[in-house]
């Protein structure tokens, strides 16, 4: 992923959390900060750091918050504040400018939307794959099918989910992924997946952002206006892309999404391409976000 063709790997405290981060690209070009959702890891990116090095961007991919080799935090918060807080963390230590650009994934997601919200000096431009800004969500509550979809969510909030998950080498994990992103072959990404969260306490840590989510955990106070930020809408030009085929959350989501974004955003669908979009389509996702980002 670097120019050598590897990624340059590394830890880098930031927020209380040591952070294992994948680097590609001029250590001296504009921050692109790429994070990972669930069941998933940083190696997600592993298509597109290529492409932003080659565009001249410092392609930066940290293991989000609990998932090793990215360290457990010590205040065991994992409220989506957090993950917002940890993304404006790592981009004063890691010395970025106000050209630097956020692309999120499903938690990631998240926590890119949240991130440009709420400290949007720091964020020229952002790009959400699969799950949009929060308020574009607003509905999906009463909508049936998806509430079919989104069973995995509230199964994670049971005691059950520890002791299932690592069952049979992560089948569910492998079940999910082939649910989401039907006819992908997600061995690789599972392994990956199986051994970051192999350690029951990175388990937990990442059923614990559904938990804080779902209300199982009282959000913490120091958190508000991170926490705020993150069911906003960032002011930012941006960029949501969303497989027509996802299967853990439904195309029609993305027609809520074009009415509130900022001008100089788009929205993409992307067909023939599930949850992981970026993993199934490379070349169309990759060619998007270089193409809105620039050089």
């Amino acid at each position: 992923m670097s120019e050598g063709g590897a990624p340059r790997e590394r830890t880098l405290s930031a927020n209380g959390v040591s952070f294992a981060l994948l680097e590609a690209g001029p250590p001296d070009g504009p921050l692109a900060l790429c994070l990972h959702g669930y069941p998933d890891t940083a190696r997600t990116w592993r298509h597109l750091m290529p492409e932003l090095a080659a565009a001249g961007w410092r392609a930066v991919a940290p293991y989000m918050r609990g998932y090793a080799p990215t360290s457990i935090p010590e205040d065991g918060i994992y409220q989506t504040g957090a993950l917002v807080a940890d993304a404006n963390a790592l981009h004063e230590a890691l010395g970025a400018g106000p050209d630097a650009v956020l692309i999120g994934h499903d938690w990631g997601a998240h926590a890119a939307c949240g991130a440009a919200s709420h400290q949007p000096q720091r964020w020229r431009r952002a790009v959400a794959l699969a799950v949009p800004p929060t308020p574009a969500l607003a509905t999906l509550m009463s909508n049936v099918e998806q509430l079919k979809r989104s069973w995995y969510m509230f199964f994670n909030l049971t005691p059950f989910a520890d002791a299932v998950i690592p069952l049979e080498d992560f089948a569910l994990i492998r079940a999910i992924w082939s649910d989401w992103s039907p006819g992908y072959d997600a061995t690789q990404d599972v392994a990956w997946v199986a051994q970051s969260l192999a350690d029951p306490a990175n388990l937990a840590a990442a059923l614990g952002y559904y938990r804080a989510l779902l209300g199982m955990v009282e959000p913490d106070p120091r958190l508000a206006a991170e926490q705020q930020a993150a069911v906003g809408v960032p002011p930012q030009p941006m960029l949501y892309m969303h497989g027509r085929d996802d299967g853990c959350l439904g195309v029609e989501v993305a027609q809520a999404v074009p009415g509130l974004l900022a001008e100089g955003s788009h929205v993409e669908l992307i067909d023939g391409a599930g949850h992981f979009l970026h993993l199934e389509k490379p070349r169309e996702v990759n060619a998007a976000i270089i193409g809105f980002l620039g050089a």
